[in-house]
């Protein structure tokens, strides 16, 4: 099994079986974890370009590379660059791609936008976050936090819950797990934020899901809740979020009557979605979801770069 020189655009990019395969290879990397640096990518280049604010995607995918033991070519702020003057993403892509790096890692507020780099650009793409439609590399890291926990995804009852009509993460994680069997997926949000409908066309009849309001009405079947925050920048008007800020927010009551081994997720950063003292609880994984997530994107740019060792 291969993933050389492949781009990564969408989740449906992988088959079940890679991810599978992926799940083992980062396994293999457990000591990135503790600070160890394999130099297996000495003289790879990956040019890390972000048109939207990132802390943890950003610094994942660099601490990746360097604990891989190659370098990063950071494209630093947008206002800084020649984007502020005008220039398009075709034109900044062919230049970076001129400069021969191994690898491009996107993020960009325009759903297609991966797409189209992938399409200008000799070196592989892999989508860091396109607009409101996916975010692919997040789901890997969600689905080998869920493996990790359960060591299996078969058959579990999953709840996303707060902002999955502008989020690009509940989107993406529900493609992610509709490569599963006897998923089913409880879809916890108002209606004014429930699940997108061309969502759901893409999962219908490979996974089972259920749109409901409120978290008490699932609490019980849940084996992950996956919390999400109410995305202010992509809401069409202030005062929309305004009212639906703090609508949904998970804390430790929140989660009376839960399974034993439930685990809690968020993809971060949390605003008033899930209370600090839910941190202490034992269903919290969270903080290590994002350290996976260095080791995950690792794995996956090992692959990609057909790295031995």
């Amino acid at each position: 099994m291969t993933l050389k020189g492949r781009d990564i655009i969408s989740f449906f990019d992988f088959s079940r079986e890679e991810v599978e395969y992926l799940f083992r290879r980062a396994d293999e990397l457990e000591s990135l974890r503790r600070g160890e640096t394999l130099n297996v990518a000495n003289g790879k280049i990956v040019a890390v370009i972000f048109f939207e604010p990132s802390t943890r995607t950003r610094l994942s995918f660099t601490m990746a590379v360097k604990r891989l033991g190659g370098d990063v070519l950071d494209f630093g702020e947008v206002q800084r660059t020649s984007v502020a003057k005008g220039e398009t993403l075709a034109d900044t892509i062919k230049m970076i791609d001129g400069y021969k790096v191994d690898l491009i890692v996107l993020r960009h507020p325009s759903e297609g936008a991966s797409k189209l780099a992938a399409e200008f650009a000799e070196a592989p793409v892999i989508n860091a976050g396109d607009g409101s439609r996916e975010h692919p590399t997040q789901t890997l890291l969600d689905l080998y936090t869920i493996w990790r926990e359960f060591k299996h995804i078969d058959n579990l009852n999953i709840g996303i819950m707060g902002d999955l009509k502008y989020g690009r993460t509940p989107s993406s994680l529900s493609y992610g797990l509709s490569l599963f069997s006897n998923v089913k997926i409880y879809y916890i949000a108002p209606e004014i934020l429930q699940i997108r409908e061309e969502v759901l066309e893409m999962v219908e009849r490979k996974i089972r899901y259920e749109k409901i309001e409120k978290l008490q009405d699932a609490i019980n079947e849940l084996d992950v809740l996956y919390v999400t925050r109410i995305q202010k920048e992509r809401l069409p008007n202030p005062e929309e979020y305004e009212k639906l800020k703090g609508l949904y927010t998970v804390t430790p009551s929140s989660l009376e009557g839960c399974k034993e081994n439930l685990i809690v997720m968020h993809p971060l950063p949390r605003v008033t979605e899930l209370s600090p003292e839910v941190d202490s609880t034992k269903h919290a994984r969270y903080f290590q979801q994002a350290v996976n997530g260095m080791v995950i994107r690792a794995a996956l740019i090992k692959e990609i770069l057909g790295l031995e060792g």
